[in-house]
């Protein structure tokens, strides 16, 4: 079947940019670019691989019609939603407290923060 594919495409969509992310937080110098890492690739990839289950969710009710499967694509959704919403607003506020903290990104050349602070 056709989603079978879509299944399988949105896993490795998904599993590429994770492993992206975790290359990116092992190898990138600073707390600012291994946040950048670790929320945008990770993010991405998380959305991608719900997006697999959601998919196999909603396949497996139409050729059962179990509710099992809608309840399981359901619950992926919500997840996806507060996964959209938490990412952000947390690595906004670790950056925001290792800059408050005196975290200085490793080859900054200008910083208008620290202009704006004066």
């Amino acid at each position: 079947m056709w989603t079978d594919y879509l299944i399988w495409i949105f896993l490795i969509i998904g599993l590429i940019f994770n492993g992206l992310g975790t290359i990116g937080l092992l190898r990138f110098p600073d707390v600012y670019t291994r946040l950048h890492a670790a929320t945008k690739a990770t993010t991405f990839g998380s959305i991608f691989t719900s997006l697999a289950v959601v998919t196999y969710g909603f396949s497996q009710l139409y050729l059962t019609g179990n509710s099992a499967n809608l309840t399981l694509s359901l619950h992926t959704i919500v997840a996806i939603a507060a996964l959209i919403l938490t990412n952000p607003v947390g690595a906004h506020a670790i950056a925001r407290a290792a800059h408050r903290s005196g975290v200085m990104p490793e080859q900054a050349v200008v910083d208008k923060l620290a202009e704006v602070k004066k």
